[in-house]
């Protein structure tokens, strides 16, 4: 079925009406992608629960009075007992579960955790999920790296699940644990596949957009790890939203309950376009330094987005130039300011 979108601003409005009341949880909620997520639900109105191995970050987009407004609870997704507890003392109703050693250096350094997160963390959500009637849609966050190596390309969502490194094999895992609970046991659950996410309130400056915005924005030399010829797809936060939100209500509706989803701006280029063009956004000559010494990553992935334009009436609204220009903005201001976030 092909959705046909109504105006922008009605979509808006049908989706902050959607959340308002609706009880979330939300693992790795103080992370880069959970803290945006987390603020705008509470700008929707919802009633949030997160839980994170790490809280009251000093850096986080999450201010003060956000915090007061979220049920903040520090432990490990790994602990069956405290996810289960969480369910139902809360009276879970909708679950993005994006909780995960999602740093690839870290994780060839420490394989045995990675799986442990990735793989034990997903599987308890979805096992404490089952049987209980209050889940209406669970969104599980993959990644392109389960795909693993493919020549086809983009990638499209039925290319075989063969993630070759830890990283890529914690969540081609991850992805298997949720499409056997849906089809054996029928949860409400769907997973989400992205390029590489980029926007405001990215603390992890060993990823490469981060790194270039705050080497550009401080005339600094980039070092570059790969060759500089990677090919990714690279795409906003506030897109990556707008599909979690699009998906999890729509779950149920149509039918596509323990399917997976990409969600990429399809437009995908090499790490020297993309550092160039932020150089260039940033108003600064393009410095850097290519140390080709990157191991244990795929050199061309990226993804089609055509069956979330086609089943849930998705696409991403920033371009590139977009979705850098704002992000630029938000980090000169931070660097510029004596913001360092909350203690």
């Amino acid at each position: 079925m092909e959705i046909a979108n109504p105006p922008l601003e009605s979509m808006v409005n049908m989706t902050r009406k959607f959340w308002q009341n609706k009880k979330v949880l939300i693992t790795g909620h103080e992370g880069f992608l959970g803290s945006n997520l987390t603020k705008r639900l509470l700008d929707y109105g919802a009633k949030v629960t997160g839980i994170d191995i790490r809280t009251n970050r000093r850096h986080t987009i999450l201010d003060k009075a956000d915090l007061k407004r979220i049920n903040t609870i520090k432990g490990s997704i790994e602990n069956y007992k405290l996810v289960r507890d969480i369910l139902h003392q809360n009276k879970i109703e909708f679950i993005f579960h994006l909780a995960a050693q999602a740093i690839v250096g870290k994780s060839l350094k420490y394989p045995s955790r990675t799986f442990s997160t990735n793989i034990k963390g997903t599987w308890n959500i979805l096992e404490a999920s089952r049987g209980d009637s209050r889940i209406k849609s669970i969104v599980i966050a993959s990644s392109d790296k389960a795909y693993g190596i493919h020549s086809l390309l983009p990638y499209r969502e039925d290319a075989s699940l063969a993630g070759c490194y830890p990283y890529d094999v914690s969540k081609s895992c991850a992805d298997l644990l949720a499409h056997t609970y849906s089809h054996t046991y029928n949860l409400p659950v769907c997973v989400t596949r992205c390029g590489n996410i980029y926007g405001p309130g990215d603390f992890h400056f060993s990823r490469i957009v981060p790194d270039a915005v705050k080497s550009a924005l401080q005339n600094k030399t980039l070092i570059i790890r790969s060759n500089g010829k990677y090919t990714r797809d690279y795409i906003y936060v506030e897109d990556v939203l707008d599909g979690y939100f699009c998906l999890a209500e729509k779950m149920q509706t149509f039918g596509i309950l323990g399917q997976a989803f990409n969600f990429s701006d399809e437009s995908p280029l090499t790490v020297i376009e993309l550092v160039s063009a932020i150089y260039r956004l940033a108003n600064r000559k393009p410095d850097y330094k290519i140390l080709n010494l990157a191991r244990c990553e795929i050199e061309h992935q990226y993804l089609s987005a055509a069956k979330a334009r086609k089943l849930l009436g998705w696409e991403a609204s920033h371009t590139l130039k977009e979705g850098l220009r704002e992000t630029i903005a938000w980090y000169k201001k931070y660097f510029n300011s004596d913001f360092q976030g909350n203690s």
